[in-house]
């Protein structure tokens, strides 16, 4: 759910801070430079249009006149200024194409950048403060990105419209210039009061559109589960939710627009009827040529075009109204995000080994205590099993060493996060190349493809080689592979990241005894520290300590003398 709606200063501020942060990029020398010549190209545009509707005039005043002659040198002039106008039109169609793109270019990478630092992707979801993110940063920022650009060429170019052809229909009569100025200002109050609850409609419209999609694509990642599970009835009825708020609020905007659109068509249509009222009877007295009715035309319709944007951009501005509120919640979101929030659990990272204390843990509902005091240090280079007759502390225990939300108090000292790698039950493989995968980017480069082949090898998983097609071609893992299979390529990235310490949560479930002795046994033989949460079954030979979780919160450290050798110093015991 998205937070409070945003003040409009608000809005406006970040908007002119987006426009503000383009200009002072590394790319801003290239965006202004591109600018001023889509200025100066309008600047032309505009003085096209002012010779294009005096040639008119002669054009059609030769006509009437009969004058074959004038009507040959109109018509190529004619002729010249389309040319002139097409290639000055498409030149700037094309400066603002690019433009945008180089905005929006800058404008993902700096949100995705704020989007992915210091877990606020993570917590943005937690918190469920914002509806679909990922939309916002994708189509929010396109949309922001174009519609801002046109939108300012086209209060540019009215602008320039505004002050050239006042001068032009002042000249053809004063009182025709008074009725466009009001004609335009009436029109624009009438069609704003009519149009304005687009703004929230457009608004919802983008998340509803949004959520249904993303329930489609839930269903497209989820195609085994939802089968095995037979979940075909539940998902076609969220579906169908889903796509009945989508049509309900778009059927709302569809009855706004009908409203608007009974008014604006009208409006256009007076525009051609009224400077012939007002002009004719000025030709009829003799007092002026055919031509200038023309001129007056078309005079009228430029200058009511340049001060009716509102009327003939209200759909466009009030989806873009929508859009900058959209980017401005997920600014607000992200920064509410990154604020310090108190914690219990202080992390401190340090070079050395991992250590506990006075560390408590509480549930996340009802606040039971899951493990009081803990305190305890963990030389490198042993094997330690969390265990007991609940899961629950050693999850726990797992989630606060890795960092993440959890309730409770005390100190973590832990190696820093180059030097520890976190492997869940339900392993997480991005779609990418197998080198991607294994070998972390600051890495790139640096691992020979003989020392992947060998872990992979070590593993006993190298035929995965073949099945991926080699080191460098796309897959989606998720899919292509095995859950035992996925677990044990995050294993090789760990293999070959080679951090101090590796903090496994219940991985023995997803792959079997003698998968999991085998990747022990690697990894001890690199010196990496191994704490392990799970059952002891009869493979309690593998650890050198014991941790073991009672209930009220209470533990137990003990060596065990069958398991592997192995210190670990224990400051207090409960």
């Amino acid at each position: 759910m998205d937070p409070e709606p945003i003040p409009l200063k608000v809005t406006a501020r970040r908007f002119v801070q987006a426009v503000a942060n383009l200009g002072s990029s590394e790319v801003g020398g290239r965006a202004k430079l591109m600018f001023a010549g889509l200025m100066a190209l309008l600047c032309g545009l505009s003085g096209l249009n002012v010779v294009n509707n005096y040639v008119g005039r002669n054009f059609m005043t030769a006509i009437a006149d009969r004058q074959a002659a004038e009507f040959t040198r109109q018509a190529i002039l004619y002729v010249g200024v389309f040319a002139a106008l097409t290639l000055v039109s498409v030149t700037a169609r094309f400066f603002e194409q690019r433009l945008a793109l180089l905005w929006r270019d800058f404008l993902s990478r700096r949100a995705i950048a704020r989007y992915l630092a210091d877990g606020t992707y993570y917590r943005l979801d937690l918190s469920g403060q914002l509806a679909n993110p990922d939309q916002r940063i994708s189509e929010d920022v396109r949309a922001f990105t174009s519609t801002t650009l046109s939108f300012v060429l086209l209060i540019f170019n009215a602008s320039l419209t505004i002050v050239t052809f006042s001068g032009v229909l002042w000249s053809i009569s004063p009182s025709l210039f008074f009725v466009a100025v009001l004609y335009a200002a009436c029109g624009s109050y009438i069609t704003f009061l009519l149009g304005r609850p687009l703004i929230d409609l457009n608004y919802d419209q983008l998340d509803k559109e949004a959520g249904f999609r993303s329930s489609l694509i839930h269903v497209r990642e989820n195609a085994e589960s939802v089968m095995i599970a037979r979940g075909e009835r539940r998902q076609t009825v969220l579906l169908a939710q889903r796509l009945d708020d989508l049509v309900g609020n778009f059927s709302r905007i569809i009855s706004v627009d009908r409203n608007v659109g009974f008014f604006t068509t009208g409006y256009n249509w007076l525009i051609q009827i009224i400077p012939a009222v007002i002009i004719a009877p000025a030709f009829m007295r003799g007092d002026i040529e055919f031509g200038v009715i023309t001129q007056s035309g078309a005079a009228f319709a430029m200058l009511v075009g340049a001060f009716s944007l509102i009327i003939t951009q209200f759909n466009s501005i009030s989806s873009f109204a929508a859009v900058v509120a959209r980017l401005s919640s997920l600014l607000e979101a992200i920064e509410r995000s990154q604020a310090p929030t108190p914690s219990g659990i202080e992390i401190v990272e340090q070079e050395r080994h991992l250590a506990y204390e006075g560390v408590t843990l509480l549930a996340p509902t009802g606040g039971a205590p899951l493990l009081k005091d803990l305190s305890i240090s963990i030389p490198p280079g042993i094997r330690v099993l969390l265990t007991g007759s609940s899961q629950a502390p050693g999850a726990a225990l797992f989630r606060a060493t890795a960092g993440l939300a959890t309730p409770g108090t005390g100190r973590i000292l832990r190696p820093g996060s180059d030097d520890i790698a976190f492997i869940q039950q339900r392993p997480y493989l991005p779609p990418g190349t197998l080198r991607q995968i294994l070998v972390h980017p600051d890495a790139a480069g640096k691992i020979s493809d003989d020392r992947i082949l060998g872990v992979l090898r070590e593993l006993n998983i190298e035929q995965l080689m073949t099945v991926a097609g080699g080191l460098d071609n796309e897959q989606n893992w998720g899919i292509s592979l095995s859950m035992a299979e996925q677990q044990l390529l995050v294993f090789a990235r760990a293999l070959l990241a080679s951090p101090r310490l590796v903090f496994m949560d219940r991985v023995e479930t997803t792959l079997g005894p003698e998968q999991f002795h085998n990747i022990l046994r690697l990894l001890s033989a690199d010196s990496i520290t191994c704490i392990c949460t799970g059952e002891i079954g009869g493979a309690a030979d593998r650890y050198g300590f014991i941790l073991t979780f009672d209930d009220g919160g209470k533990w137990t450290w003990t060596p065990n003398p069958q398991g592997s050798a192995g210190i670990a110093t224990v400051h207090t015991g409960r």
